[in-house]
């Protein structure tokens, strides 16, 4: 599928007349349909609107809101008039946002809730805040866009939307700034559109095909993959909280799964603290069919349905089990945003769910590799797009990409543009990766955030955390070691499984700070890192660690919107817990 501009995806989803498009979730609970006509005619009206009060291509508008239609509305208007759109997570605190909304110089805000409406509500440089939900004292998103769903479409708009061409900018999207302040990246209509080309390439959709979109439109991943579902017609149920997205499943039962890691973690936590809690046949029918699985690993991994009456007998008693509480008919899963790590990778293959892996950044619109049906090599992010160059610096392994996909500056920051540019113009990417024989690209970690000990050994912290989170009673794991003898951990416990096994054990306390002291929790913590650190070399394994009394998350400051770890808030917190790791006895 060859897309120019966004505005080409927009036509595309937008040209199914009186079918459906997009789910909406309604007052009680039922899913409301909304047909390609309602898309077009609702876009339209906020498009006009949009005109009316001044707002021409080239200017910025602010989007904050969680996973609903009125969120594609908004997007698709500015896009179709020219504006760029600056998407804001709408968990930022009212200062973060007052600056990224003065950094990109919005006049106009849109805002989906009251508690949005009060962070922005007194930004000086906003001339107007238009709420999605019925807020006193903002504009009235609903208003604006209600009208009549004619089958006849507006010529001139139609025509207006093809002025539009592949340079000019069509979003800026804030970084979540992990390692410092956020950046505004810049990216085209042509940056965005080739990508789509070539995912869309890879990933053939069917009009029957559904999805329940949750990840945060506010990060580039979940934005690319609602495009390439609109460009494909595929249907999309929004969900804007985290709790409703199980729920949302069963009742929706899609065809396609798109999520990060932690979600999955959490998938696999729960099958296996179910079948624990099942105990005698169940539990000993759930080791066989894994090891059944594992058998048949890399056959299911590429799209192969094992004949063996073995693997059927374990599909139809637990992998089926086990895609019926994504609803039962997922035939594509996806995950992004985070490293994956080979043991949840190989765990899904051995269910009967493999998981299509994929990689990019922000800066590159953003997909870099993917694994794709009947090309899927477990532990690796997949083949490099077609159309994207990719070397890996010879000094440091350093991967550097150049394409049509690799945006084009951060905001007002030249001098940040500069250095992340070679000469040649590579656009220095900040991960460490390497590419096999058959181009398959594995990356190994974030380039500033490799560990070297004080004897000179490199060691990459993401791979081992995420063997610790496999764990049901490991929330996150933060690795210490740079410039240290030896490798330690940050524990920041699942603490719901947690206190669960503790009250099995006879540990009844509702102090957090005692209990995660407590000899018997801390023996149990042990030994998953000895299972952690069995495959690892000697500099790798984790000598020490620590188990912290506190949930990390994005509202005590230790995670960023896109569920990232701030390694650096990480270090400054347990400053002194880090550095009890390294005194007394030596470890050995």
């Amino acid at each position: 599928m060859q897309l120019s501009t966004l505005n080409d995806v927009f036509s595309r989803a937008t040209s199914r007349g009186p079918e459906t498009v997009i789910l909406e979730h309604g007052a009680g609970g039922n899913w409301q349909p909304i047909s390609a006509d309602a898309l077009y005619w609702r876009v339209y009206r906020l498009a006009a609107w949009l005109q009316a009060h001044g707002v021409q291509k080239g200017d910025r508008v602010a989007l904050l809101a969680e996973n609903r239609w009125e969120w594609a509305v908004v997007d698709f208007a500015c896009l179709a008039i020219g504006a760029v759109d600056a998407p804001m997570f709408p968990t930022l605190t009212a200062e973060q946002m007052r600056k990224q909304i003065t950094d990109c110089g919005a006049r106009l805000a849109f805002v989906s809730t009251a508690e949005v409406f009060r962070k922005v509500r007194d930004i000086g440089s906003l001339e107007k805040v238009v709420a999605m939900d019925a807020v006193e004292g903002a504009e009235s998103f609903a208003a604006i866009v209600h009208g009549d769903e004619s089958p006849t479409r507006d010529a001139a708009f139609d025509e207006s939307r093809q002025t539009i061409v592949p340079q000019d900018l069509a979003t800026l999207i804030y970084t979540s700034g992990t390692t410092g302040e956020a950046k505004g990246v810049m990216l085209t209509h042509g940056n965005i559109a080739s990508n789509l080309t070539a995912t869309t390439d890879i990933y053939r959709f069917k009009p029957t095909d559904s999805t329940v979109s949750f990840l945060p439109l506010s990060h580039v991943t979940a934005r690319h993959i609602d495009y390439l579902f609109y460009a494909e017609n595929v249907t999309i149920a929004y969900v804007s909280r985290a709790e409703r997205v199980l729920p949302a499943m069963t009742s929706v039962r899609p065809t396609i799964f798109v999520a990060v890691p932690r979600v999955y973690e959490r998938v696999r936590q729960s099958v296996e603290s179910k079948s624990a809690k099942a105990g005698g046949l169940k539990a000993k029918i759930f080791t066989w069919a894994l090891q059944t699985g594992a058998a048949h690993r890399e056959a299911v991994a590429n799209g192969r349905t094992p004949g063996s009456l073995a693997w059927k007998l374990a599909n139809k008693l637990v992998y089926s089990k086990i895609a019926e509480a994504l609803g039962g008919r997922v035939h594509t899963l996806v995950a992004g945003g985070a490293p994956l790590g080979i043991d949840l990778s190989r765990w899904f293959a051995d269910v009967g769910l493999p998981i299509f892996e994929g990689y990019g950044l922000t800066e590159t619109s953003p997909v870099i590799g993917v694994n794709r049906p009947s090309a899927n090599k477990l532990g690796t992010v997949g083949q490099t797009l077609p159309n994207i160059e990719c070397r890996i610096s010879p000094e440091d392994g350093e991967l550097l990409v150049k394409g049509p996909s690799v945006f084009h500056g951060y905001w007002n920051k030249p001098d940040a543009t500069a250095e992340v540019f070679s000469a040649d113009g590579f656009f220095h990417t900040g991960d460490v990766g390497n590419i096999d024989a058959d181009g398959f690209l594995s990356i190994t970690d974030r380039k500033k955030e490799l560990l070297k000990t004080i004897g000179g050994k490199l060691i990459a912290p993401q791979p081992i955390e995420a063997s610790l989170k496999v764990s049901a009673l490991i929330g996150y794991a933060a690795l210490q070691g740079d410039n240290r003898k030896y490798i330690t951990a940050l524990i920041s416990p699942n603490f719901p499984a947690l206190e669960e096994w503790a009250a099995a054990q006879g540990i009844v306390t509702t102090d957090r700070a005692a209990l995660v002291r407590h000899t018997k929790v801390v023996a149990r913590y042990q030994q998953e890192f000895d299972r952690a650190n069995k495959d690892l070399q000697a500099w790798e394994k984790v000598k020490r660690f620590r188990l912290v009394p506190d949930e990390w998350t994005q509202d005590t400051g230790h995670l960023t919107p896109s569920v990232k770890l701030k390694r650096r808030v990480v270090k400054e917190t347990y400053a002194q817990q880090i550095e009890e790791m390294y005194t007394g006895t030596e470890a050995e």
